[in-house]
């Protein structure tokens, strides 16, 4: 675990929610644009206690390993009823074990993945694929993590992105799954590009909202 925090779910279908957030160490993906690359490496030397991760007050590539029973009691502490499990990419993991234990709960449950691995979670969880495409860890995005998306959401920055949509992510999408397109950095020129897009095709706008009002 990189760190696990109470805050807002400020993306896509979930917008407004509060929620806590697990956040795992972890991703050979490699996007440029990443705001979390200290998520990216695991290495001994970063390794602390269960307690001192919690503590962290800033964005560092220190981790502890933590169990289920321990991440469960983690956000049993928590006022949010909604879990997110996140990264780095959450998807390396077998998250099946964990995903049906907070769902036992009674908690709603999210999984945000880039697509690049084989979801891995109880039935009910929520799965939120953001593809990434031709990223510098070379790996492919697989067409049955996009099948079990329940939303897709879309970094665009330039229109090539908006033709990859349309070619590479839904031919894969369930019926009826949501399309979001999330402006990358919330550049003003790939917003404005989102608007466009989103009104043609029917799709939706994610503005990252956790960012404008200043929360993790």
């Amino acid at each position: 675990m990189n760190e696990l925090f109470e805050s807002i779910q400020g993306e896509a279908s979930f917008t407004g929610t509060p929620a806590f957030f697990v956040r795992l160490q972890g991703c050979p993906v490699g996007c440029p644009w990443c705001d979390t690359k200290h998520t990216w490496e695991i290495e001994s030397r970063h390794e602390v206690a269960p307690a001192q991760m919690q503590a962290k007050t800033v964005d560092a590539p220190t981790f502890a390993v933590m169990d289920v029973h321990g991440l469960v009691d983690a956000a049993s502490g928590s006022r949010a009823a909604h879990v997110v499990i996140t990264g780095g990419e959450p998807c390396v993991h077998d998250l099946e074990p964990l995903t049906a234990a907070l769902l036992a709960t009674g908690r709603t449950v999210q999984v945000e993945t880039s697509g690049t691995f084989d979801v891995r979670v109880a039935d009910g969880t929520w799965v939120t694929v953001s593809p990434k495409f031709a990223m510098p860890g070379g790996l492919a995005v697989r067409g049955d993590a996009l099948y079990r998306a329940d939303e897709a959401k879309c970094v665009v920055g330039r229109a090539r992105d908006i033709d990859t949509v349309l070619e590479s992510v839904l031919p894969h999408l369930r019926p009826h799954v949501p399309v979001w397109l999330q402006p990358v950095s919330q550049s003003r020129t790939a917003t404005t590009l989102c608007i466009t897009e989103a009104a043609r095709h029917g799709w939706r706008l994610s503005l990252q909202t956790h960012k404008f009002i200043g929360v993790r």
